[in-house]
């Protein structure tokens, strides 16, 4: 076989990985939280470590790569991402896991920077169109087989399955690229940009920090509000350091593009709406309706398999209609299917989430194929690794501050319902603190157990309706914010913008 075909199989098992590992941890944090004995907040923590190392290192990770060797620092990335992996599925304690998951984050940023770079060195032509097509291929795939792939090993096996069957995987493509892929990079490279990567990675973490701690402590801690002060100086300092340097990581005149502009906005808001309500929606369907793992998996096949059919359909249509048409109701269609979502009761099934599943899965399988071409397509060849790279970051950022967002709100919620279903108990406060913890860490038996029996009943019937009620909370901001990026695209993605398809006088 050609050194190139080898250079595609490489590059699909990668992404198959990075992709796969996002959806299928997920179904398995409420065995890990109950495992590891875990916080409500090192569940948050497993997830935007990930995100978050990979969403700061990745422009970066792009820069590295474009001056010492693409294939050089793929293949570092799969050796880091694998021992990431290892030290995964043999983690002791949730601060293990999430030190672990961040080295998974720093192997996936470097993979996903020089992944689509390996194959457009080596497919010209007609090729390379086949080449991104089977890429795309695989991406849909893994995150539709992620969920149930997830169920399956973790029901089956163990949930550390989930992390080490990643090794084999990982030790036969760095094997591969050694012996079949080519070499390149970038005559004269600029230096990476440290400076924007430090303020950026600083600020990030902060921001996060302190939607998680918000979620523990409260509004009123001094510690959230320092962290997000530190979030919004990292902010200011970052767009200062980037429009002082020559050749920097963000080159901040593409804001000046509206379809850039955008193009991140989806990104954000997509990956922040229904990607992020997910680590909330298989709580609720394995600590609220006590589900297993495989059972939470097969049920968002409903949702996955929608995602996997409109994004097939969506990748062909895109090349004979203005994209913004294609992710402006595609985004609206996931903002409606999460308000649809909305009326959980402490008494509803499992079915009333049926028809937001398939609505959500449609569309974002809509946005998703197109929404790469905003980045790439609206700036000159050169230049196009930065702007897919800002929008993969945005996406990592996305889903980052969504699930701590979302965290706070919830508790907060938690908190308030419980004060009133359970008033009747006339507990303390600290009797209070201590029940809601226990429901946010998956102990909801601890909680009706520790009452008398007489009352267990009606006691079972005001957490379902509280964890319920807190859901439809988060629902209904999540799909506000993506009725927002629906109308952020219609508004700013304008196919004039496009460079391949510029004509003058002409607006999509």
């Amino acid at each position: 076989m050609d050194r190139k075909w080898w250079t595609l199989v490489v590059v699909c098992a990668a992404t198959f990985m990075l992709l796969l590992d996002v959806t299928i941890v997920i179904v398995a944090l409420p065995v890990i939280q109950r495992e590891l004995h875990a916080s409500f907040s090192d569940v948050q923590w497993v997830i935007d470590a990930y995100a978050l190392t990979l969403a700061s290192l990745l422009l970066t990770a792009g820069s590295l790569a474009d001056r010492y060797g693409r294939r050089f620092l793929f293949v570092i990335g799969l050796v880091i991402f694998t021992l990431g992996s290892l030290l995964c599925g043999f983690a002791q304690s949730p601060l293990m896991l999430t030190l672990s998951r961040s080295a998974q984050g720093i192997g996936g940023a470097i993979l996903f920077a020089t992944s689509l770079a390996l194959l457009a060195q080596s497919f010209r032509g007609k090729e390379r169109g086949i080449a991104f097509g089977v890429w795309g291929a695989i991406t849909g795939i893994a995150v539709a087989l992620g969920p149930i792939l997830g169920g399956v090993i973790t029901s089956g096996i163990s949930w550390r399955g989930i992390f080490l069957v990643n090794i084999p995987v990982g030790v036969v493509a760095i094997a591969i690229t050694l012996w079949k892929v080519d070499e390149s990079k970038t005559p004269h490279a600029s230096s990476p940009d440290w400076t924007g990567f430090i303020v950026l990675t600083i600020g990030l973490v902060a921001l996060v920090y302190g939607l998680i701690r918000a979620s523990e402590d409260g509004w009123g801690d001094s510690g959230v509000w320092i962290c997000l002060a530190l979030a919004a100086v990292s902010v200011v300092v970052f767009v200062v350091a980037e429009h002082r340097i020559a050749r920097p990581m963000f080159d901040l005149s593409l804001f000046r593009t509206p379809t850039f502009s955008g193009g991140l906005i989806v990104a954000f808001t997509m990956n922040g709406s229904l990607f992020a309500m997910l680590l909330y929606l298989v709580l609720y369907l394995q600590d609220d309706l006590g589900f297993s793992a495989l059972a939470t998996g097969a049920r968002l096949l409903v949702l996955s398999g929608g995602t996997l059919v409109s994004a097939t359909a969506a990748g062909r249509l895109s090349s004979h209609m203005p994209i913004r048409w294609l992710i402006g109701p595609g985004l609206a269609l996931v903002g409606v299917g999460l308000l649809l979502m909305s009326g959980i009761a402490g008494t509803t099934t499992w079915t009333h989430l049926v028809i937001g599943f398939i609505i959500a899965g449609v569309g974002s399988g809509m946005v998703n194929p197109p929404l790469a071409s905003t980045a790439v397509g609206v700036v000159t060849p050169e230049r196009s690794g930065m702007a897919s790279g800002v929008n993969a970051t945005f996406r990592q950022i996305g889903i980052a501050v969504g699930i701590a967002l979302y965290g706070t709100i919830f508790s907060s919620a938690l908190q308030n319902k419980l004060n009133g279903s359970l008033a009747f108990l006339h507990l303390s406060p600290a009797d209070m603190n201590a029940i809601v913890t226990n429901i946010k860490e998956g102990y909801g038996s601890r909680v009706i157990h520790s009452v008398p029996a007489a009352a267990r009943g009606q006691v079972i019937g005001a957490l379902r309706s509280s964890f319920a009620g807190s859901l439809n909370d988060l629902l209904v901001v999540s799909g506000v914010m993506a009725l927002v990026g629906a109308l952020a695209a219609l508004v700013l993605i304008r196919q004039k913008d496009f460079v391949s398809m510029s004509e003058p006088g002409h607006a999509g």
